[in-house]
């Protein structure tokens, strides 16, 4: 066996950044299937918080018997500049006439992609990370306007988001999804991109977790 090292040239990676976002509002027609998907400029930050899946100890005979893991959970938060005229119904914004919203009305559901780059001490573009998030839904959220001074800045928008789980065949039902395009096959993962973001000959759409998983897959 060989001895560990540690910081190896070209083994010091990090990730950052956060771009190339997707909206996928879920369908009033067809509820769980989403319409095709919008570009959402301006993303600044995206936080995925899991939460649960906490270990609940159970007592017997005097001793600690076992201990059972609560159900984990991923919420999360996204912030923003801007946000595509679809958000809107997520947003619980209802447009009754041309240029005229109503606030308060049904929130719906939606899926949203983004993207992280992956990088190490050789290369700061060595790849990236997709992030898909399924079955999202926000809360209302805090909007200030603030008078422009010397040092105006954009308004920033934030938006705290919980999720459902989708099912995916031969494991548990997920919320969350990450490819790494270092370990992923490049032509595999390119057709999931144009599906993702859509083609000449076709509108960018969601794709399931089990989907993805087809469309990944390296014959053995």
């Amino acid at each position: 066996m060989s001895k560990l090292q540690w910081d190896k040239s070209g083994e010091r990676f990090f990730e950052n950044g956060v771009s190339k976002g997707v909206l996928y509002p879920m369908s009033k027609v067809t509820p769980g299937s989403y319409t095709k998907g919008v570009a959402w400029n301006g993303l600044s930050n995206v936080s995925i918080n899991p939460s649960g899946g906490e270990p609940n100890p159970i007592y017997a005979d005097n001793i600690k018997y076992l201990n059972l893991l609560g159900i984990e959970e991923v919420e999360g938060s996204i912030e923003a500049y801007t946000y595509p005229d679809e958000f809107a119904d997520c947003d619980g914004s209802a447009q009754a006439e041309q240029g005229l919203f109503l606030g308060q009305q049904t929130r719906y559901p939606f899926a949203f992609c983004f993207q992280t780059k992956i990088g190490n001490d050789l290369n700061p573009e060595l790849g990236f990370k997709l992030h898909i998030v399924y079955g999202a839904l926000v809360g209302p959220s805090e909007r200030a306007y603030e008078t422009v001074n010397e040092s105006p800045e954009p308004m920033a928008f934030s938006w705290d988001f919980t999720t459902t789980p989708v099912e995916v065949s031969g494991f548990k039902p997920t919320a969350y999804v990450v490819i790494d395009s270092t370990k992923a096959d490049p032509t595999n993962l390119a057709t999931l991109l144009d599906e993702l973001y859509g083609k000449d000959a076709g509108e960018p759409t969601l794709k399931t977790p089990s989907e993805i998983a087809a469309i990944l897959h390296v014959a053995g």
